[in-house]
Order: C-alpha cells, then structure tokens, then sequence
C-alpha cells in the first residue's frame, strides 16, 4: 500500500531514473543516425528553456519530462537505415535493462529502489516507444514511423525543397515541393539559408540546388525520433 515514505521514492524515479533512461533512449536514435553518416547530431532532454549545452547534449528547464533528438545530411537515408534509426532507442532500453539485470545477477550491483525504478521504467519506455500510435500532439511514435517504413509508404510524405537560378531575371528562387516560387534573392547564401529554415519546419525532407541544370542534394532532415 502507498504510504507517505514511499514519496520520495517517486522524487527519485521522477527527476532521477527517468532523465537517465531518456538520454539512453536518445542515445540509441543518434548513433545509428552517426552510423548512418548522420550530422549536425543533437540531444535534447527535457523541454522548456535551456539550462545548458555541453557538445551535442542540450538539457532544459524541465529536464525530467520528454526527449528528443535532431540530425540532418544522413548520407544513407533509405528505408532500411530508418528503421534501425528509429528502433535504436527501444534497443539501448532495452540492453541497459538487461545489463542492470546481469550485473544484479551476477552480484555486481546491489538491487534497490534505484534498480528496481530503471528496469521498470525501461520497459514504460520501451511499450510506448513501439507502440504504432500518433501521441495527442500529433506525432508518430517510432513503432508508427517503423510501421510505415516496413509498408513502403513513400519516404513518409519526404518533400523537396529547392533553390534555383531563374537566368531571366538573374535571381535565386527558392522553390516549395510544388515548384511554387516563395520568395527570390540576389545573393544565393541568403536563399540557401531560407530553403533550409522551410526544410528544416517541414521535416522529412530535401533540400536541392538546382544550379547550371544540375540536381544536387544540399541536405536531407528526417523526420526527428522522440
């Protein structure tokens, strides 16, 4: 039964155990993402204003609810590579219970509170990770995104950006996934940097310079594992 001592043992599990298991859920996202040539990698723990960067973690305000991470440029950005990407974070759940269980077993850890909370609430994680449902905010969770990718569903609704040299009027147009004109500059760098602020709001997506006549892909952003 409940009781008034069992309180702190929820400070512990809320603003202790469930950081940890965050930053290893997201940790497993980021390195198959490196793996997969992934850059500009970033995670986030917590939500609200940023209390601190150090290298490619962010901790915020309210570090002890939500998670998430960012990449872009993934040089092997097929359905396949995806997948492990959005599995990794269930998967480095999933081994760090099982190597807090073996360290128990093996009488190399003392079972507590503190034990008892990480392997349980992995597990938390791990269901509602792989669960193929839209959360409340509108978000797929990885076991959707894994879902559809394993379905084909065409590159999860990807759509191209493009910058592009309209010769006539001697101006950069950055062009919408319609090739609908959004807005023209003189200097390229400037265009470069508004096709990449609309791609990167509207993830999954590519970015391509379309100069002298000649496709090239800039920078591709997936879409961003919770």
């Amino acid at each position: 039964m409940f009781g008034i001592s069992d309180i702190p043992k929820f400070f512990l599990a809320f603003f202790l155990v469930l950081p940890i298991i965050s930053f290893f859920h997201e940790a497993g996202h980021v390195f198959f993402a490196w793996l997969m040539g992934g850059k500009n990698i970033k995670i986030v723990i917590g939500t609200g204003d940023i209390l601190f960067r150090k290298g490619m973690l962010e901790v915020r305000k309210f570090y002890f609810w939500y998670g998430l991470c960012t990449f872009d440029n993934l040089k092997r950005n097929k359905r396949f590579s995806n997948i492990l990407i959005f599995s990794g974070g269930a998967l480095f759940n999933a081994l760090s219970t099982v190597a807090v269980m073996s360290l128990i077993e093996n009488n190399l850890l003392e079972p507590g509170m503190f034990t008892y909370q990480f392997t349980y609430f992995s597990m938390y994680y791990i269901f509602f990770a792989l669960l193929p449902m839209q959360y409340p905010g509108g978000t797929n969770s990885d076991g959707k995104l894994i879902l559809d990718l394993i379905r084909n569903q065409k590159h999860l609704g990807e759509k191209t950006y493009r910058i592009h040299w309209n010769e006539d009027k001697s101006e950069w147009c950055v062009l919408d996934h319609n090739r609908k004109l959004v807005q023209a500059f003189q200097d390229e760098e400037k265009a470069l940097e508004k096709a990449q602020e609309i791609a990167q709001k509207n993830r999954p997506s590519r970015l391509i310079n379309s100069k002298s006549g000649e496709e090239k892909e800039v920078r591709n952003y997936p879409i961003i594992p919770l």
